[in-house]
């Protein structure tokens, strides 16, 4: 496992760190403790030492398993988002009240005194114009109840925004399937010292190479519940790949480069772009982990596999997903 500086924060944290939407159970299914904890263990043995969760993944639950974990290994780093976790969304959420309220929550949810890095979870675009909420997050901060905060993002833009205000790391999908981060915002980020959290780096698996036209996923998953955004963003399924097009660029890319484990040749393309601090993989079982981590540790790409993912991408992807977000 190697190792980067996330932005602000100063935390070195993995390359390969571990999402948490779905621990201890698939999407939709439901939460399991003991998995959950094999799962974090599985993913310390291997080196990674940050973990993103939120305080709607689960219903709490794996907010919570984090939070002990954390204080069980007081060596490792995490980053909580709220925000989302009530519904039906709204801009209110992301007002000093309601701001302050959920840190509040987080904090109790943990077991813990300060969050290391609190992210705002996909607010909309009218918030990044709203310097109360960010006010509220320098107050927190200062309060001592939160070390760092930053923004979880939909689109580049919002992402560009965010770093008029003190954010310490911005989390944006960015993987072979999304590429528009790389051509403005990293530099950006680079200059401003803002680490960057490579979320969705699978595309919802499409970029494992196992899916065909025939894969089939659980009634609540939101991979048959939200293809076309009914429930949030529509970014946030197969980063808003089409599902048939995402299988065929896939298995194309899958020939062409050579590989029997697209997942890890996958992650491995995220970490030729040294703006990117780390990626964070989800895993819902600890047999998952391995197959993630393993990427840390590949060579580099070389400059004709990096022009094979950016071809495919300009082949099957970039209309419309490069003019969305």
């Amino acid at each position: 496992m190697n190792y980067r500086t996330l932005g602000k924060t100063g935390f070195n944290i993995s390359d390969i760190s571990l999402g948490t939407w779905q621990l201890g159970g698939k999407w939709g299914a439901p939460f399991d403790i003991k998995d959950a904890t094999a799962t974090l263990e599985e993913a310390y043995e291997q080196g990674v030492n940050f973990f993103d969760t939120a305080d709607g993944y689960q219903d709490g639950n794996s907010e919570k398993a984090v939070g002990a974990f954390v204080k069980a290994h007081p060596d490792v780093h995490f980053t909580t988002k709220i925000g989302r976790k009530e519904m039906p969304l709204s801009t209110e959420h992301f007002n000093p009240e309601h701001l302050t309220r959920y840190v509040d929550e987080s904090l109790k949810n943990m077991g813990l005194e300060a969050l290391d890095l609190v992210l705002l979870h996909c607010p909309p675009m009218s918030i990044y114009y709203t310097p109360e909420t960010f006010f509220a997050m320098d107050k927190l901060k200062k309060e001592g109840k939160i070390k760092n905060y930053g923004v979880s993002v939909e689109r580049v833009e919002e992402a560009i925004k965010a770093m008029d205000y003190d954010v310490s790391a911005v989390e944006i999908i960015f993987n072979m399937f999304r590429l528009r981060p790389s051509k403005l915002f990293f530099d950006l980020a680079k200059k401003n010292n803002v680490g960057i959290l490579a979320r969705v780096p699978l595309a919802s698996g499409l970029l494992t190479g196992k899916f065909t036209a025939d894969t089939q996923f659980g009634k609540d998953d939101h991979r048959t519940t939200n293809r076309h955004g009914e429930l949030f963003d529509k970014g946030e399924t197969f980063s808003g790949v089409d599902y048939l097009t995402g299988v065929k660029a896939a298995q194309e890319l899958k020939q062409r480069l050579g590989t029997d484990n697209l997942a890890a040749t996958a992650l491995r393309y995220i970490l030729m772009f040294d703006a990117v601090t780390a990626a964070i993989p989800g895993a819902s079982t600890p047999d998952q982990i391995e197959r993630n981590t393993v990427a840390s540790d590949l060579p580099a790409l070389k400059p004709e596999q990096m022009q094979i993912v950016q071809d495919v991408y300009d082949q099957y992807i970039k209309n419309p997903v490069d003019y969305l977000w």
